[in-house]
């Protein structure tokens, strides 16, 4: 049984995007950096998204081009169209992302359109990350609950999953968006997802409203998951999702799977380093 989990941290983009008070740049590429090198192999960097909607991501280039990048480590950027896309592989990221929800009520919400529409829409980036060598991620918002239509059914998940693989997704991340999932309802969620997504190629994404993401990611990795989500000191939450919290706390994670019998690969003391000087920056600024 594969024993590695990989922690894909969220802070800079998820984290940060929904704090009011603006983050200065320099800041934020001094945790980006202050996180390279804790021994998370994957960063999720910033957003390229209309800074009238996230006003927090308009500096995403400057943050991009002005990181300390370290072998080996994964700098993704958030794409939601093309012209994102193409900023984002200018400022070099490593690895884009998409992003399309399992209920109809939230895509309009987030994103305007329809879960269909927003599949057609992401098919000119994946012809062009293809085009360029660059991977995609996809995520799956509200995989099992939803600020607006309460809980949705699992194929809803499972069949956002497959088309997000089938157009060429490399990994596709299931969000428990509004942090309402138990272990339950993430295992149900699995059940439908695993026939036409294999384990290796999903990862968890949970936010902690509910105080159950820890045991959703214990029930994720009894289903074969080894890719998380998480986000230092437990930063984050969503402005489409009112009253969740922030992304499950990447130490926390850490500490759990790892009693487990798993390995993460990441120091602690420096991801505490980071976390601390995070906390400072968004505590001064609020």
């Amino acid at each position: 049984m594969n024993k590695q989990v990989t922690l894909f941290e969220m802070g800079p983009r998820d984290g940060l995007q929904n704090e009011k008070a603006h983050i200065p740049t320099a800041d934020k590429i001094a945790f980006v950096d202050l996180l390279s090198g804790a021994g998370l192999q994957k960063i999720e960097v910033t957003s390229f998204v209309s800074p009238k909607w996230v006003p927090q991501m308009a500096d995403a280039a400057a943050v991009l081009s002005g990181i300390n990048r370290r072998s080996g480590v994964t700098y993704a950027a958030l794409t939601p169209n093309l012209q994102g896309f193409h900023a984002a592989v200018a400022a070099k990221a490593t690895e884009v992302a998409i992003f399309g929800s399992a209920s109809e009520t939230f895509s309009q919400k987030n994103i305007n359109c329809s879960i269909a529409q927003s599949i057609e829409r992401f098919k000119p980036v994946m012809d062009a990350a293809q085009a360029a060598g660059i991977r995609v991620r996809g995520y799956v918002s509200c995989a099992v609950h939803c600020p607006y239509e309460g809980a949705v059914p699992p194929e809803n998940a499972a069949s956002l999953a497959k088309q997000l693989l089938d157009i060429g997704c490399y990994e596709i991340s299931l969000g428990d968006t509004t942090g309402q999932g138990t272990p339950s309802t993430i295992a149900s969620m699995l059940a439908a997802v695993l026939p036409v997504v294999p384990a290796d190629k999903l990862a968890g994404h949970y936010h902690d409203t509910g105080g159950q993401a820890l045991d959703n990611v214990e029930v994720s990795l009894q289903h074969g998951v080894r890719t998380f989500d998480a986000a230092t000191g437990g930063l984050g939450g969503c402005p489409y999702a009112p009253g969740a919290k922030g992304n499950v706390a990447t130490a926390t994670v850490v500490h759990r799977v790892e009693s487990l019998g798993y390995t993460t690969g990441v120091d602690l003391d420096t991801l505490q380093r980071a976390e601390t000087f995070i906390k400072h920056i968004v505590d001064t600024a609020a």
